[in-house]
């Protein structure tokens, strides 16, 4: 194992289409998570049960095709490098099949609207398990440089939140627009529109990168070796079991946040002046990662510190409400979004330090291998979190497009503040306790490379 670039350095335009990869990525599977539920309910006209099961359903989908695909891009050969190639030739399709999941037809039978929901979802995560893992562990095949590393992940951050801020700010006008004679029209216009910017963002992350670190090429291992190999690896357990919450917190908040918007506020205009406050405070945070990296020396105390902050004033926005004390709702959900920015720059930058500790501790490098993992927690987390949303919202009563009842308006409100909060709180007392710091990853580089593994 080694770098082709001795010093580690990754040019300034890699790091910026590094950063276009997660735009891309956002422009799909964020408007998917705050978007795609609602559309099922209220647009396509499924029912919430049928959506609850569906999310717990594609987990069990998910728990097949993540392994596979993360060992297949472990196994790739070509003239662009083991995870280059999948950008080049998964983005296009899959910008087709999203394009295809927001096609409704209410018009149909109630069983054809769920075999027709569950066929094009599955496809979809498919297709964005083949371009999201291995754009995740392209990270690591850039540098070995752990500075290095965090600016990459800092950039891939920073323009995930211009790109979420975009997509949050200009989602409903543009719904609205195109979707003036219908909501349907317009939802399928939207997805035409962000399944081209999800391919072209990614075929630009693919032209301007490379892959540098020299992985050595190794016999098929088993699949229960691969696992053994992962249970053994501390730091990446730690960041598996933050992936898992990260991804039952935000995308059930993110699930809920129109639903708040539309039936708890009382009018959805009110997501674009939300959306127009955070995307400033998005950024900022984003960018204090590596200030916040570099005075405690340790990626994951970074995340955790983060996460305790988000939690917090999350919890403190329950107090608040738009119409009655506006300056203060939008204050903390500022608040909220810089501290989350800077979480999410933070737990994504320790993922690829991971794969140097499982090849120093266990001898065995399969670094897509482990993104699927990550990638699969995540799911796992987003499908129990958007499962139990649309179970509870069902349970106590939910009604498409009208008024709902007390319990509705409570769970909708609890969703996006105080369940969430003291989620957080959690993942941060999970993350205080890793421990690679930047000074025993370095030792631990330099050992590998005394081996001349």
């Amino acid at each position: 194992m080694g770098t082709r670039e001795t010093d580690g350095k990754v040019p300034l335009i890699s790091k910026i289409a590094y950063g276009f990869g997660d735009v891309g990525c956002n422009f799909s599977w964020m408007f998917v998570s705050n978007f795609l539920m609602i559309f099922y309910t209220d647009v396509f006209g499924i029912s919430m049960a049928a959506v609850s099961a569906l999310m717990l359903f594609s987990r069990f989908w998910d728990a097949v095709n993540d392994p596979v695909i993360g060992g297949l891009t472990d196994k790739t050969k070509s003239r662009w490098g083991r995870y280059r190639p999948w950008l080049l030739f998964a983005a296009p399709i899959t910008a087709v099949i999203l394009s295809l999941t927001f096609w409704a037809h209410p018009d149909w039978p109630d069983t054809a609207k769920i075999v027709y929901m569950v066929i094009t979802y599955c496809l979809l995560v498919l297709g964005y398990t083949c371009v999201n893992i291995p754009y995740g562990t392209l990270c690591g095949a850039m540098t070995q440089n752990i500075d290095e590393r965090a600016k990459i992940n800092t950039s891939r951050s920073v323009a995930a939140m211009v790109a979420i801020g975009i997509i949050n700010i200009i989602t409903v006008p543009l719904v609205t627009k195109f979707g003036s004679n219908s909501p349907m029209q317009g939802y399928l216009t939207v997805a035409v529109l962000y399944g081209c910017i999800f391919a072209a963002c990614h075929l630009f992350c693919f032209a301007k990168t490379k892959e540098v670190v020299e992985i050595p090429e190794k016999e098929k291992t088993p699949i229960r070796v691969q696992l053994k190999a992962i249970s053994q690896n501390k730091p990446y357990l730690l960041a598996l079991a933050g992936q898992v919450l990260f991804g039952f917190t935000l995308y059930g908040r993110n699930a809920d946040i129109l639903y708040y918007f539309t039936y708890v506020e009382g009018d959805a205009a009110y997501y674009t002046v939300y959306s127009m406050c955070i995307i400033v405070p998005s950024i900022i945070g984003a960018a204090c990662f590596q200030p916040v990296f570099r005075k405690t020396n340790n990626k994951g105390l970074a995340a955790s510190i983060f996460a305790l902050l988000t939690g917090v004033s999350m919890l403190a926005l329950y107090l608040f409400n738009v119409q009655g004390t506006p300056i203060f709702f939008y204050g903390f959900s500022a608040l909220t979004q810089f501290f989350f920015s800077g979480f999410n720059t933070a737990i994504y930058a320790i993922i690829p330090d991971c794969a140097e500790y499982g090849q120093w501790k266990t001898g065995l490098r399969n670094d897509g291998f482990q993104y699927a993992f990550i990638s699969l927690g995540n799911k796992v987390g987003m499908a129990l979190g958007t499962a139990l949303l649309a179970g509870l919202l069902g349970k106590f009563g939910y009604v498409a497009n009208q008024q709902q009842n007390a319990s509705v308006i409570l769970v909708m409100k609890h969703a996006f503040t105080t369940v969430p909060g003291v989620l957080w709180i959690v993942t941060a007392v999970i993350l205080f306790f890793y421990r690679l710091n930047r000074t025993r990853y370095n030792e631990i580089v330099e050992e590998l490379k005394a081996r001349g593994n």
